[in-house]
């Protein structure tokens, strides 16, 4: 449990420094005014009108350090006025108690400027308290507004980071070198079989036309992002042959579930990159994708290869991977990779994502 001291508020702004002295002076006019209006107006009476100001402008002052070190601005409404309720009316009846002492024993007026009994001390607590409880509304509501404010910007932030995590994507998805073989492959296929290679360049183009919506959507269906994944595997399939065999075992209730555009693909694009291209007898995929009972999607790619990174170097593509799902989901989502605990030369890429009660089955809901 957070707990909080006196010492962990943080120092007054300037702005709270002149709106302290502004609103505290106008109060101090205030009473001038109307003590004048009863009475005749002399220096003993500001110096009673000071007497009674500068107490209340203190323990307001106090107040603010007690709400700043308890963290009361995060509290819902019923239990803060409830705190308020009972620090204030405290405050309210302290305060007379020091304004009474400077009144008796400092600034020792005149006897007709003396208290005199407790229905008017109970008279000024009431008063002090009326204005701790406005002084509280303004507080409150300023800090209030200001966090409305900071939302705003942070929500605006968000959405600009996610934007530019797409684009960076967007940039390391579209492999030069993969679009080259491609190209060449579905050329060297033009007079030797023509169907195949007609087949070919419709997969390339689903799949570049694809990567080029990415800024359209923040999410797209699993089923959709699992499409564009075989396209990259037929074309893949093209330059590797025999080197290469694939699988997908896919939970027809889970291809509803919304996920970040070639997330999946660039994790398939790594396994075969980093995992199958570089060994001569190539290796194989599996991709996974099931619902759990939490209402969690579980993606899983095991591939032939072994995860060797730099340590703190995952690779630019994960790296944004990661941010993205950080931006979206926060710490309900998870992407790790590394070498299977039992099974040689085989990797793990598991991707882990909160579901929306919507996308859900009704079986799970």
């Amino acid at each position: 449990m957070t707990t909080f001291s006196y010492a962990s508020a943080p120092a007054p702004s300037r702005l709270y420094w002149r709106l302290q002295l502004l609103g505290w002076s106008l109060y101090f006019v205030f009473n001038v005014v109307l003590f004048s209006v009863f009475g005749r107006f002399s220096g003993e009476l500001v110096l009673i009108t000071t007497a009674i100001v500068l107490p209340v402008m203190g323990l307001s002052h106090a107040l603010r350090y007690h709400i700043r070190a308890n963290g009361w601005e995060l509290l819902p409404p019923l239990p803060l006025l409830g705190r308020l309720l009972v620090t204030n009316a405290l405050l309210s009846v302290l305060s007379q108690v020091i304004i009474w002492a400077l009144l008796i024993w400092v600034v020792k007026p005149s006897p007709d400027g003396r208290p005199h009994g407790w229905a008017q001390f109970m008279g000024y607590s009431l008063n002090v308290n009326f204005m701790l409880w406005l002084w509280a509304g303004f507080y409150f509501g300023w800090h209030f507004f200001h966090r409305y404010k900071q939302a705003e910007v942070d929500k605006w932030r968000l959405a600009a980071a996610v934007r530019e995590a797409e684009m960076r994507t967007l940039k390391a998805q579209i492999n030069p070198h993969f679009l080259f073989n491609g190209l060449n492959n579905i050329r060297a296929l033009v007079m030797e079989d023509p169907t195949r290679a007609r087949t070919m360049m419709t997969h390339l183009s689903d799949l570049l036309r694809y990567s080029i919506q990415l800024s359209a959507a923040e999410q797209v269906p699993l089923g959709r992002e699992l499409e564009i994944v075989e396209h990259y595997l037929q074309l893949e399939a093209l330059q590797l042959e025999e080197r290469l065999t694939y699988a997908l075992d896919v939970d027809p209730a889970a291809e509803q579930v919304l996920v970040p555009p070639m997330t999946l693909q660039l994790l398939v694009e790594n396994a075969i990159k980093h995992g199958l291209a570089p060994r001569p007898e190539g290796g194989s995929i599996k991709l996974t994708a099931q619902l759990d009972g939490a209402g969690q999607l579980h993606v899983s790619i095991r591939n032939t290869g072994r995860y060797q990174p730099r340590p703190g170097h995952d690779g630019v593509g994960v790296r944004n991977a990661r941010e993205r799902l950080a931006l979206l989901f926060g710490p309900a989502a998870h992407l790790d990779i590394g070498n299977h605990p039992t099974e040689p030369d085989t990797v793990v890429a598991h991707l882990r994502l909160p579901v929306r009660a919507e996308a859900l089955p009704a079986a799970l809901r």
